[in-house]
C-alpha cells in the first residue's frame, strides 16, 4: 500500500472532517509523521472552524488506519481511493466526493449508467411490489440499481435485482462489515451472493449514526444516471437524495405508483415541481434513448389458473422464474449465473 493510502485510511477516520476537508488535510500533510503532530487547535486554524466533536489523538487515526490496512490484506473488506482507476468516475462530477471508498463484493463497471431506486420504509403493497418490480425489470436489461439497504423501498429494489439475477449495489450509512438495519441482513447477504457490492466512506466498525444517512444519499444519487423515487411521504430521507441528483445534475423521475395517497406526498410534490412520471423500465430506457425491447416480466393469461400454476412452478424449479404475489417475473440469465 502507497503512504498516501494509508495516509487517506487514517485521515478518513477523523470522525468530524467533512468530505472536502479530507482532501486539504491529506494536501497540508502529505507525510503520516506530519498529521501525527498535529493538534486539535491546529486543525481548527487550518479549516478555519471550531469543531464540536472532541475527536482523539492523531495517533490513534494512524493506529486505526494500520488496522485497516492489515484487514485489507486479510480479504476482510476492500477499499478504492479517489485518485485509484477503480473509483467511480460519476462521483468525482459531484461536489464533495468521497476520499475512499470501502466495499465488499465485486465493483460493477463503472461506464454502464446506474439506476438509484429510494423511497420510503413504510410503503403500501403496491409500492414494495412497484419496487421490487423496477429492479426486476432492470436486472433483465443488465443494468444494475442501487439503493440504501434501508426497510421497505430499499430492500425492496435490492431483492428484486438479486432475484432477477442481476446485481445490485447497496450504500451503507455505516461500516461494510455490519449489516444494519436488522430486517435487510437477509438482503444484504443475498446481494453479496448475487455478485453485488456493499459500498460506504465509513471505515469498518463506524456504526450507524443518524448524521451518516443524509450524506450517504449524495453517493447513491452520485453514482447513478437516473434517480427513481417510488414511494416517498412528505418526511422522507428520499427526498434529500433527490434534493441531491436535482444539484448533481441527474435525471430524477417518480413512480406512477407514488403520486397518490398520504405515503407518495413527498414524491407528489416532486411531480408537481417538474419531475417525470415513469411507470417501469422501459420508460428510463426511452428517457436515455435506448431502443424499447420486451418488458422484463410476463404473464400466461392465456392459460387457465391452475396451468398458469403448474407452468410457473416448473419455470420457478428451473430457476427461469419467480412467482411473488401471484405475479411470474421472467429471471435474466446470463453467462455469470
Amino acid at each position: 500500500m502507497a503512504p498516501s493510502e494509508q495516509l487517506a485510511l487514517a485521515v478518513n477516520r477523523i470522525p468530524y472532517l467533512r468530505p472536502l476537508e479530507k482532501f486539504r488535510v491529506m494536501a497540508r500533510c502529505p507525510e503520516a509523521a506530519r498529521l501525527a503532530r498535529l493538534q486539535r487547535r491546529d486543525m481548527e486554524r487550518m479549516l478555519q472552524r471550531r469543531f464540536d466533536d472532541p475527536g482523539c489523538p492523531m495517533a490513534s487515526y494512524l493506529a486505526a488506519a494500520e488496522t485497516d490496512r492489515k484487514d485489507l490484506t486479510r480479504g476482510r473488506f476492500q477499499c478504492t481511493f479517489y485518485w485509484n482507476r477503480g473509483y467511480p468516475p460519476q462521483l468525482r462530477e459531484v461536489y464533495d466526493p468521497p476520499l475512499v471508498l470501502y466495499h465488499r463484493g465485486e465493483l460493477p463497471d463503472w461506464s454502464r449508467p446506474l439506476v438509484a431506486i429510494v423511497g420510503t420504509r413504510h410503503p403500501t403493497g403496491q409500492g414494495r411490489e412497484s419496487s421490487y418490480a423496477l429492479a426486476f425489470e432492470l436486472a433483465r436489461y443488465n443494468l444494475a440499481t442501487v439503493s440504501g439497504m434501508a426497510r421497505g423501498i430499499d430492500a425492496e429494489a435490492h431483492r428484486g435485482s438479486c432475484e432477477a439475477g442481476g446485481r445490485s449495489i447497496a450504500v451503507l450509512g455505516n461500516g461494510v462489515d455490519i449489516l444494519f438495519p436488522h430486517s435487510s441482513v437477509k438482503v444484504g447477504r443475498s446481494l453479496l451472493a448475487a455478485g453485488g457490492v456493499l459500498l460506504s466512506e465509513y471505515p469498518p466498525g463506524d456504526p450507524p449514526l443518524a448524521r451518516n444517512f443524509p450524506a450517504r444519499n449524495r453517493i447513491i444519487s452520485g453514482l447513478a444516471r437516473t434517480i427513481v423515487v417510488v414511494q416517498a411521504p412528505l418526511r422522507s430521507g428520499a427526498l434529500i437524495t433527490a434534493d441531491y441528483a436535482l444539484e448533481q445534475g441527474r435525471d430524477l423521475v417518480v413512480h406512477r405508483v407514488g403520486t397518490t395517497g398520504e405515503r407518495g406526498l413527498g414524491s407528489l410534490k416532486l411531480v408537481e415541481q417538474g419531475a417525470g412520471v415513469i411507470e417501469g423500465a422501459p420508460d428510463i430506457l426511452a428517457d436515455w434513448g435506448w431502443a424499447r425491447t420486451e418488458g422484463s416480466w410476463s404473464r400466461t393469461e392465456s392459460f387457465s389458473t391452475g396451468e398458469q400454476l403448474a407452468l410457473a412452478l416448473e419455470a420457478q424449479m428451473a430457476g427461469r422464474m419467480v412467482l411473488r404475489s401471484g405475479r411470474v417475473y421472467e429471471r435474466h440469465i446470463d453467462g455469470n449465473e
